[in-house]
């Protein structure tokens, strides 16, 4: 995947939701749990989630049911379906409601978590080209920053660095978070890099006498502000 991720499990099997939430939770993800259709149906409404696993078989509202009526409020949420259902007919009839792509238990989290990150390329890739909050207008295609009428000018390293806090806005990322998605697995994770790059951002984009858009969360890492502050 391209970053940490608020996913949501929607599976009525305690052992399995628990053995993904403990996989994912190590990996840095944020993880819902519902047990049940029509709790996870509400809870797949919430803009936060940015993926979902669906098991087909559910108490009060079928999976099935849940995905179509899914598709009608959020087109583009990627959902990847997870079912002990391993008939082609299934298969089909999943992909056609709606299902970006389809798993059938027992599974290994491994492959599991290979067909989450092609699901989190592909919605990267179709997501729309500019981030707006707290009134920064962040354009991806033309690589520019906008706030109240004025444009920065941002070195390709502070460009990427708010990218990434703009794309998790009002969501603590940790410095390793912000390392690895930014810089790259192999930089030295000692290394004092975000804190200088998070300072040379708020001296362009944060307004003078107000509190950072990039707010501190002390002990963890940062977090950008999804309301002004």
């Amino acid at each position: 995947m391209t970053g940490p991720m608020h996913i949501l499990i929607i599976e009525d099997d305690d052992r399995i939701s628990s053995f993904l939430q403990r996989g994912l939770t190590d990996r840095g993800h944020q993880v819902s749990i519902a047990d049940s259709g029509g709790d996870g149906l509400d809870m797949a409404l919430d803009p936060s989630v940015e993926l979902v696993v669906l098991d087909l078989t559910l108490p009060v509202l079928d999976g099935q049911e849940v995905l179509v009526r899914l598709r009608q409020e959020r087109r583009s949420l990627p959902v990847l379906v997870l079912t002990a259902r391993d008939g082609l007919d299934e298969k089909v009839r999943a992909l056609d409601g709606g299902a970006d792509d389809y798993l059938t238990k027992p599974f290994a989290l491994d492959e599991l978590l290979a067909r989450m990150r092609a699901l989190s390329r592909r919605s990267d890739q179709s997501a729309a080209d500019v981030i707006e909050l707290s009134g920064v207008r962040l354009d991806l295609h033309a690589r520019k920053v906008e706030a109240d009428g004025t444009t920065f000018e941002l070195s390709a390293r502070e460009f990427a660095l708010l990218a990434y806090l703009m794309r998790h806005g009002g969501r603590v990322m940790t410095r390793t978070q912000i390392l690895d998605a930014v810089w790259g697995f192999d930089f030295d994770p000692l290394s004092n890099v975000v804190d200088v790059y998070v300072r040379y951002l708020r001296r362009k984009i944060d307004r003078p006498g107000e509190e950072s858009l990039i707010e501190t969360v002390r002990g963890t890492g940062y977090r950008f502000r999804d309301t002004p502050p």
